[in-house]
């Protein structure tokens, strides 16, 4: 009899003690914990709180329903300024001491490559960034998923549309880090392609509007269109600038530049200029996912912008990936269920990934600032 008790107590204690090796990562009973690092405050801030927000409609309806088999979502975002070394900090920080389970909606490319290293090393997954910068895609790493198309993808798109008019001299101003010299290389293949080359190039460092030598360098080679890799408040700088040194080029920006910012720092001098963009036009309300993001973007008084659009279809893309995991969690079922996604029609809005290919999209519309600041299609 005392030796089937002692067996019984043994049993039990050895259980008590494999409980917590069976514990998953930012996953508790109730709850899946979620890490980001964006720029929230600084000059590239816009880009960060809206990326943020987007998502937050997303995850805070799925909330309030119940959540993902019994879950809820927590997003915790800390503030990398649009900085490397913070980005990199940030990333140390939400793995080893917030313990969260994967991380969503970072914002930048130079951020996200100083990340790159820290998640890969510690195999957590990386979902949804908002940059189209080839680091991220090749070579290939199963932890990293891409939801918007690629930089190659947008400055082939307005390559092509631009030598097609004839508009064959085209000059690159570029952000002096990883993004710009992705956005840079994308034209240089795309024109390559076409037995172009670049006219002149110019620079700008992250988080300045010292633009006057990228300027000087542009305008003396009188280029039909200048293909501009930079945050909003660069881009705008260097347009104001080249408009009163005289210029009649034409600005065409890729989508991170941050588009209703950018509208709004240009005030009239914005109509015309152009963006690609990897999004939906989120003013489209005949695309169910632009109304269902429009119907909670009103209830907290916000405005819409592509930036905050693909923070919520990114949203609902984590959501479906945590579904199809099921509720026995852990960081290897998540990649799997996202790698089984196939075709995802996420209302209007195709996400396909597999084994091999984790690039979400290939989708770029180019679009237009008209007038008042509204954009055209």
């Amino acid at each position: 009899m005392f030796a089937r008790v002692l067996q019984k107590l043994l049993f039990v204690t050895c259980l008590g003690l494999a409980t917590p090796a069976l514990a998953v990562t930012g996953v508790t009973d109730n709850r899946i914990v979620l890490g980001q690092s964006a720029a929230l405050s600084g000059p590239a801030e816009a880009l960060g709180r809206e990326m943020r927000l987007g998502a937050k409609l997303y995850f805070d309806e799925v909330n309030a329903a119940g959540g993902v088999h019994g879950r809820r979502i927590e997003l915790r975002s800390l503030d990398d300024g649009y900085e490397p070394d913070r980005a990199a900090a940030n990333t140390r920080l939400l793995i080893e001491r917030e313990q969260v389970f994967a991380l969503f909606g970072y914002v930048g490319t130079p951020t996200s490559k100083a990340a790159l290293p820290v998640f890969t090393e510690a195999r957590v997954p990386f979902i949804a960034p908002f940059t189209g910068a080839e680091l991220l895609r090749q070579p290939f790493n199963r932890l990293i998923f891409n939801l918007r198309a690629s930089y190659y993808d947008e400055t082939a798109k307005i390559v092509d549309s631009f030598v097609a008019l004839g508009m064959r001299k085209v000059a690159v101003f570029y952000q002096n880090d990883a993004y710009g010299q992705a956005g840079l290389t994308g034209v240089e293949l795309a024109m390559k392609a076409k037995s172009l080359e670049l006219v002149a190039t110019g620079t700008v460092e992250r988080n300045t509007t010292e633009v006057a030598a990228a300027v000087a360098a542009i305008h003396a080679a009188k280029p039909d269109i200048v293909v501009m890799i930079s945050a909003y408040r660069s881009c705008a700088a260097f347009i104001k600038a080249m408009h009163a040194a005289g210029s009649f080029a034409s600005f065409y920006n890729v989508s991170f530049v941050g588009s209703r910012q950018l509208a709004d720092e240009l005030g009239s001098q914005g109509v015309g200029v152009g963006i690609s963009q990897v999004m939906p036009f989120p003013w489209n309300e005949s695309l169910p996912v632009v109304r269902e993001y429009r119907r909670l973007l009103a209830q907290v008084n916000g405005e819409p912008s592509f930036t905050s659009l693909e923070g919520y279809i990114a949203a609902k893309v984590m959501v479906e990936g945590l579904q199809r995991a099921g509720r026995e969690l852990d960081r290897d079922r998540l990649m799997s269920a996202l790698e089984s996604m196939g075709q995802f029609d996420t209302g209007g809005f195709v996400v396909g990934f597999g084994p091999r290919d984790h690039s979400g999209s290939d989708f770029v519309e180019l679009t237009i600032i008209g007038r008042n600041g509204r954009f055209l299609h």
